[in-house]
């Protein structure tokens, strides 16, 4: 026997590594299907991944469970194109300038012709000149996703100080290009062309949801009202889906608070469920998904559904 086999028979076995309280998958940023088998996988994790496996396309999750602090997670930290749902940040820099004064959801706003654009929303097709309140571009623009609204909202409150709000909460790959279906006021990094109005990851954007949930902003009534406004989020296909329609929402009213996002290969949801159990945080983006259909039974709106309905089976029911 060799002296090189002798001492490693003599070394101990090598033992599994702790089991993570969070359920966390550790895999590389752009990829959807590693570590099935990883040691700390719950039953959850197990469900999730085994969904995701058979998408046709590429999925990005993160979900928090807000009471007890568990997560779950399917290549969360890959950065991917943000649709809409990029307009969150727009909708909190305005709730943090309203809390800092130098704003106020009265404030009048006034839709001009030339600022119409196309796309989802109902302002491009209203007479101008029209007189609105900031709190109404800001409720048009989560609602009803309006592109004419959004543009309108980040020309009060301004495209660098979104930015520099995400910067400030830590968020290091998420980021507002330029407004919507207008050209770009300066250059633009080559990126951009990759990731179009925004780009985030499922677990930043999860965390601005978290800070929501905690009031960061620091003043109840106003996280109550963005809350409220998201809560009337009018496309109800992905993470509302098979929650609400398993629920009896005739008193409460929604349960989902949230913000969608879709492209042609692209769907996308990011919201707060408010279950039983306490709040549950959930973004999931799905993209290069082989249906492009604009239907109610794309595939990826509705893996974005039974993802969110698995975290809410697992997390949201009363013990």
């Amino acid at each position: 026997m060799s002296a090189a086999l002798a001492l490693l028979l003599l070394l101990p076995p090598a033992s599994p590594p702790p089991a993570d309280a969070s359920a966390e998958r550790r895999c590389p940023p752009a990829d959807t299907g590693c570590a099935f088998g990883r040691w700390d996988a719950s039953p959850l994790q197990d469900g999730l991944d085994e969904m995701v496996s058979s998408h046709r396309g590429k999925v990005s999750l993160y979900a928090k469970n807000m009471s007890t602090g568990e997560t779950v997670e399917v290549a969360a930290d890959a950065v991917v194109r943000s649709a809409s749902t990029i307009k969150m940040g727009v909708f909190l820099e305005a709730f943090h300038q309203v809390k800092e004064g130098r704003a106020k959801l009265a404030d009048r706003l006034t839709l001009r012709e030339e600022d119409k654009v196309q796309g989802s929303g109902i302002l491009a097709f209203l007479r101008a000149p029209l007189d609105l309140a900031l709190e109404d571009i800001l409720t048009l623009m989560m609602i009803d996703s309006d592109n004419t609204a959004t543009n309108m909202a980040i020309d009060r409150v301004g495209l660098s100080a979104v930015n520099a709000r995400f910067k400030a909460l830590g968020l290091k790959e998420t980021w507002l290009y330029k407004k919507v279906y207008k050209p770009a006021e300066g250059p633009l990094p080559p990126e951009q062309k990759t990731y179009g109005l925004g780009k985030t990851t499922a677990r930043e954007m999860g965390r601005l949801l978290e800070g929501m949930v905690r009031c960061d902003l620091g003043d109840a009534a106003l996280c109550d009202r963005m809350v409220s406004i998201m809560k009337n989020q009018q496309y109800r296909n992905m993470i509302p889906h098979y929650i609400e329609a398993d629920m009896d929402t005739s008193e409460t009213g929604s349960v989902v608070a949230d913000k969608v996002g879709a492209l042609d290969a692209q769907r996308s949801d990011v919201g707060i469920v408010f279950s039983p159990a306490g709040p549950i945080v959930i973004a999931a983006f799905t993209d290069g998904n082989a249906d492009q259909r604009w239907a109610c039974e794309n595939e990826g709106e509705l893996l974005i559904a039974r993802l969110s309905k698995a975290v809410f089976d697992a997390w949201g029911r009363k013990k």
